[in-house]
């Protein structure tokens, strides 16, 4: 049986002239609200809850002042000064918690208040700051224990953000789904949060197309597999067909994916083709940036998305290597294979391939068949044959500033052993 509230009433001496001044809410109540009553009296219902702040609400609009700088309080007062329309108070509330040192804590104590959801600029300006600070505080996710305690509302002013720097996109979604999973036990519960809240901050245009097709191919409950494989399919179709594609998406806003921004991340996106027949091969297209070949000087390193090929995990590496024979630094691309075993086929052709302006055509640098034992990289340690200061400064390479590379990997099947 449900308990009936309490009414408490208490009486308060005003100044109606004061009041109608600094609100448009005591304006209404005081004319229109008690003419139509016939109220001699005019009298406003408020929460338990509400009381103390509205008391300050009250103070401030007599004295212009507040007794307070603490954020709960400050919040509250804000949202009954939105209430009440007591707009110099809502600013004064603003400036008072943007002046506030912030923490994580207020933060998030800002993004989960109810206050949150007020469309006032005010209150507004207080969230996107509480967002901005997330965002930066948790910009380099090379950890991601350290955000498992973030509240939801915190998790997506941290992954809305363009700026963050993570290995992959792909981490990103396994990330999210993680989080899911520990914070809501009930399985319609964590379904309906991953749909409506979590996976749309998911670039599915720059994760790989190897963790696009595993999605795929996976039978898990947890997310809405309409809704997944119609984004996952078309960012497939775009990466195969993007000038048939683009034009068809574009007139469709609810399909959008394929246009959100890259982050920065800590494996370079490549591009891969994969071919089952007559043998199984994938052709594979990294793009560096000279400004990114620069930053391997002198002893950097750049790790490609992973991509699968006969049952292999592969990833390309580029970095700048020093001859100690020489003493001169060289361009180096290597072919690595993921975990510390081999699983599958082991002997593979491999060629290296760059694009060349004078041609407009990928030239083979590198190839050879390659039999995986001991070592998990194969690849060329001086790729181009030229000292790094000749090779970062040839424009025939650097078509408009990016060297165009392309790795063209078969599996060779090997004969049994006759016995």
């Amino acid at each position: 049986m449900a308990s009936t509230p309490i009414l408490t009433v208490k009486t308060l001496h005003i100044n109606s002239a004061i009041l109608a001044a600094r609100s448009r809410f005591f304006i209404k109540l005081f004319s229109n609200g008690m003419n139509e009553s016939d109220q001699t009296h005019p009298r406003i219902r408020i929460a338990d809850s509400e009381e103390k702040a509205f008391m300050e609400l009250l103070s401030f609009m007599y004295s212009g002042k507040l007794t307070t700088i603490e954020p709960t309080l400050l919040l509250d007062i804000l949202m009954a000064a939105d209430k009440f329309e007591v707009l110099s108070c809502m600013r004064y509330c603003s400036q008072l918690l943007r002046s506030l040192p912030m923490t994580t804590e207020s933060a998030l104590l800002y993004l989960d208040h109810p206050c949150s959801l007020s469309m006032a600029a005010e209150a507004q300006s207080v969230v996107g700051a509480a967002r901005e600070f997330l965002a930066e505080k948790y910009k380099i996710l090379d950890k991601f224990e350290e955000v498992m305690n973030i509240s939801l509302s915190g998790i997506e002013a941290i992954f809305s953000s363009t700026d963050i720097q993570v290995a992959s996109e792909d981490a990103v979604y396994n990330f999210l789904l993680e989080w899911a999973r520990a914070r809501y036990l009930e399985p319609e519960e964590r379904r309906e949060i991953l749909s409506s809240r979590l996976l749309p901050l998911v670039r599915f245009s720059h994760m790989t197309c190897a963790a696009l097709q595993e999605i795929l191919a996976c039978t898990d409950d947890d997310i809405d597999r309409e809704q997944v494989t119609k984004r996952i399919n078309e960012v497939l179709l775009h990466k195969a067909y993007p000038t048939q594609m683009e034009g068809a998406l574009a007139a469709d806003v609810s399909t959008l994916d394929w246009q959100s921004a890259e982050r920065t991340y800590g494996s370079k996106h490549v591009k891969a083709v994969a071919f089952d027949r007559p043998y199984p091969q994938v052709i594979v297209y990294m793009d560096l940036t000279r400004a990114e070949c620069s930053g391997f000087f002198p002893s950097g390193v750049i790790l490609s998305d992973w991509f699968n090929l006969a049952g292999q995990k592969f990833y390309l590496m580029a970095n700048c290597v020093l001859d100690e024979e020489t003493e001169l630094y060289s361009f180096c691309l290597w072919l690595g294979i993921y975990g510390n075993s081999i699983s599958g086929s082991s002997c593979f052709d491999i060629e290296f391939a760059a694009r060349t302006r004078s041609s407009g055509k990928f030239l083979s640098k590198y190839g050879g068949r390659h039999t995986f034992s001991g070592s998990l990289l194969e690849g060329c340690d001086d790729l181009f044959g030229v000292p790094w200061s000749t090779f970062i400064a040839d424009d025939s390479l650097f078509i408009d500033g990016v060297l165009h590379l392309r790795v063209d990997l078969t599996a060779v099947e090997q004969p049994e052993l006759q016995t």
